[in-house]
């Protein structure tokens, strides 16, 4: 708060907080019931699986369908709360780390849609198999398997994308196996769309891996859609006859590809075109796929005793001559998918690796294990037998592994239950278990990244308690969906630290007593080990976010203060120095969920305000001297004056890193110059200073949120280029004659030894690193073109 110097000044704070307190009332949705129990769902739950659970209590429970349920609103929010929190991401690792005490700076709940919008508008395809709803957490994972997808970005309040529905659940019927069809509700997944580019609603993009994505113009009918994503199947259906027929059939023993051919004959119903080609997509890189013409080849179909219409596997080594001992093996389907199971049943399983040889072949080589307990082990699936084709390029093999066969083995990989891990080349003692979802596309994408990162499973045998070199160790459980969306994030961060800072995953559901010597009460929690010190990560679950924790553990950007160098530091703080201090308390939800961002916002004032903290649970007597009352306590000391306040409260609402910068940027003093019409004449134009200017309005939101930046840049550039501003609105003709036609403009003004144009150089940017660069090249441009013109001269 700021200082209070009246009486006057106290009522007006205790009334305009008194109105704040009312607002928080209103919107603030509280329930002292478990957010998983109101929705009636695990909180092992997928997003799916909340959306789906809310949307039957939302059918139900609506106050549209109970106007005689006094309660009912309030009823409704109380789910409708869960729902929004449980949803996302970060906000669903602060519920179950800290409960509604993390949440108490956030306001979701507080609206809803009407009834008809949960029954006909609301996830579209939660209940379709063949449509795969993608969320944020899995999408990359998801279009960078190898395999071919093509998604619908659709939003829930768009009518085209309710029209299209029908259309595109028929499409993914018919072309199951051979595209991955997927959704993404970019009323759930803002930031992704917004990353993606999507701008309208339906967009339908094809992704496959090395190419980049392409979007559909077309007419929304299934044939045309069908049309458009065949083009990027890019298996082939091979015509066989008699000078390449017996070629491929004996050359398939040696590449271990056998072939699936359509003989086509008078009699009986021969596979079409369309179905040919669906299947080779569907056995891309296990089966190949090819038709034979009876009408030409007939010696060729009568030696095979083929007289009507069929299709037939022949696998890797088949005898033509001897079609029962060569294993030939005769389908009568007509059907793409029947046939597809038929001839995936016959393909070879995985090789089982023995105890014995198990090292000697780690050692060499990268692996993708299932691990079974037996030999009646039914984890496997069929489709899992692509992962040899789609891991090829990244060097991988896949195998299996019988831990009943040799429990040491097993118990040693702390291997409990039927699982699978990647070996990375280094032996047993350098692998990662899968904790994901047992679907093709997550197992091809934890392999391609668990290979190519620094990221290990842990246990207690090499559990880094004593080690010298720092480690990173997440705490997590499988069941946990927040837990499962950090492992990739930190596979990517791993990569960026690698020879400064190990990575490893400890699985609390098998190793709770470790979990419990370390104090891990929810999960996921990371945890920075370096040597006696211990760092706790509290940031968003982003590569991104974890290399800028590490960066600050580091370089810390925010200074711990006692009382005394609270007093040395701030209290008696140089003429022209800044603080910012943040008293909180370890136990304070709110204080944990601040703490990220405060790094954050530090790092981004880095050179302008000092930032410190004061923790009250440890001070707490100093904190209690310095009137703080509640936490976390925002508090901004300007520089010192006569008449300047002791200090200003944060009473902002919003604690982001952002919001935070904005309103202490608002209290550094002006460095750039106030220009009238008459300064802007004689000191930009026609001085011989090298000039950089923001045109504004004072009515303007975003130039209100550019002002600060611009005082960055003026600080930034200063000695270099002078900052100016001009006030469109009090002086609209010299903005007219400077050819303005929007706020804020910002344009450059460079001297070059005559009289500058009004009109200036416009600069399309808004970020003051980003001005003071541009700035720079220009006058080095400058200055070279400058010497070059006097060495000519010379």
């Amino acid at each position: 708060m700021e200082f209070l110097a009246s009486k006057g000044d106290y009522i007006r704070y205790f009334q305009r907080h008194l109105l704040l307190v009312l607002v928080c009332v209103i919107v603030l949705v509280c329930t002292d019931q478990d957010y998983y129990s109101l929705l009636g769902v695990s909180k092992e739950a997928s997003s799916r699986e909340i959306r789906q659970a809310f949307k039957k209590l939302a059918l139900k429970l609506h106050p549209d369908k109970n106007q005689n349920d006094p309660n009912a609103h309030d009823n409704f929010l109380k789910i409708n709360r869960a729902y929004e929190v449980l949803k996302d991401e970060d906000l669903r690792k602060k519920y179950d780390k800290y409960g509604e005490k993390g949440l108490e700076d956030q306001q979701q709940g507080g609206r809803y849609e009407s009834w008809h919008f949960y029954r006909y508008d609301f996830g579209i395809y939660d209940d379709d198999p063949e449509i795969i709803t993608l969320d944020r957490g899995e999408f990359d994972a998801a279009v960078n398997s190898g395999e071919l997808w093509f998604v619908n970005f659709y939003s829930p309040r768009c009518s085209h994308c309710h029209d299209l529905a029908p259309t595109w659940r028929e499409f993914a019927k018919e072309l199951d196996g051979v595209i991955r069809i997927g959704a993404v509700n970019c009323g759930d997944n803002r930031m992704l769309c917004r990353i993606k580019g999507i701008n309208s609603y339906p967009s339908l993009y094809i992704f496959k891996t090395g190419m980049q994505p392409v979007k559909y113009y077309g007419d929304r009918s299934k044939e045309s859609l069908k049309n458009f994503a065949m083009q990027y199947v890019t298996s082939t259906v091979t015509e066989l006859w008699a000078g390449n027929f017996v070629n491929a059939i004996e050359t398939s023993f040696a590449s271990g590809v056998g072939w699936l051919i359509t003989f086509c004959a008078d009699r009986g119903d021969c596979l079409s075109y369309q179905t040919r080609l669906k299947l080779a997509g569907m056995l891309e890189g296990l089966v190949n796929v090819g038709w034979m013409d009876c009408g030409t080849q007939g010696e060729l179909c009568d030696n095979l005793d083929v007289s009507s219409s069929t299709t037939a596997y022949f696998p890797p080594g088949a005898t033509i001559n001897n079609k029962e001992k060569g294993g030939v093996l005769f389908l009568n389907s007509l059907d793409a998918r029947e046939i597809y199971q038929e001839v995936m049943q016959h393909l070879p399983d995985f090789e089982i690796i023995s105890a014995a040889s198990l090292e000697d072949r780690l050692a060499h080589h990268r692996w993708l294990l299932f691990f079974q307990f037996g030999e009646g082990d039914k984890s496997n699936v069929q489709e899992f037998k692509k992962l040899k084709f789609l891991l090829k390029d990244e060097h991988i093999q896949v195998g299996k592994f019988d831990c009943l066969s040799s429990p040491t083995v097993c118990n040693k990989l702390y291997v409990y239950q039927p699982c699978l891990a990647v070996f990375k080349g280094k032996g047993t003692g350098d692998y990662e278990i899968h904790h994901g979802k047992k679907i093709l596309y997550d197992i091809v994408a934890f392999a391609k990244e668990s290979v190519n990162s620094h990221v290990i499973t842990l246990g207690p045998q090499n559990f880094p308690d004593k080690d010298k070199e720092p480690w990173l160790v997440d705490f997590f459980a499988p069941w946990c969906p927040p837990c499962r969306a950090l492992l990739p994030e930190l596979r990517k961060a791993s990569k960026h630290l690698y020879g400064q800072l190990k990575f490893g995953t400890l699985d609390c559901t098998v190793h709770e007593g470790l979990c419990n010597m370390h104090n891990i009460r929810a999960y996921p929690t990371t945890v920075v080990f370096n040597q006696s010190d211990v760092h706790e990560y509290e940031g968003h679950h982003s590569a991104e976010q974890i290399l800028e924790f590490i960066e600050d553990l580091r370089n810390p950007s925010v200074v711990s203060l006692t009382p005394e160098t609270f007093a040395e530091l701030v209290q008696r703080r140089k003429q022209e120095e800044i603080w910012m201090v943040d008293f909180y308390a370890p136990w304070c939800g709110p204080c944990q969920a601040l703490m990220p961002e405060w790094k954050k916002m530090a790092r981004m004032l880095n050179g302008l305000i000092s930032v410190g903290s004061v923790d009250c649970q440890k001070y707490y007597s100093f904190c209690h001297q310095e009137n703080v009352r509640g936490y976390p306590e925002i508090r901004l000391f300007p520089q010192k004056s006569n008449t300047a306040h002791q200090y200003y409260s944060y009473n902002g609402w919003h604690r982001d890193a952002y919001s935070l910068r904005g309103w202490a940027l608002g209290y550094l003093p002006q460095v750039s110059v106030d220009l009238t019409p008459q300064s802007f004449t004689e000191k930009v134009l026609n001085g011989k200073d090298h000039w950089v200017i923001d045109f504004y309005a004072p009515w303007c939101g975003p130039c209100q949120n550019f002002a600060p930046e611009f005082e960055i840049l003026a600080r930034a550039v200063k000695g270099k280029v002078k900052a100016g501003k001009v006030d469109c609105q009090a002086y609209g003709h010299t903005c007219q004659t400077a050819d303005i036609r929007a706020y804020p403009t910002v344009k450059f003004y460079p001297y070059q030894g005559t009289k500058k144009s009004a009109l200036g150089e416009y600069i399309d940017s808004r970020d003051a690193k980003g001005i003071a660069d541009l700035l720079t090249e220009k006058l080095e441009a400058m200055e070279n073109k400058g010497k070059r013109k006097k060495s000519r001269n010379k």
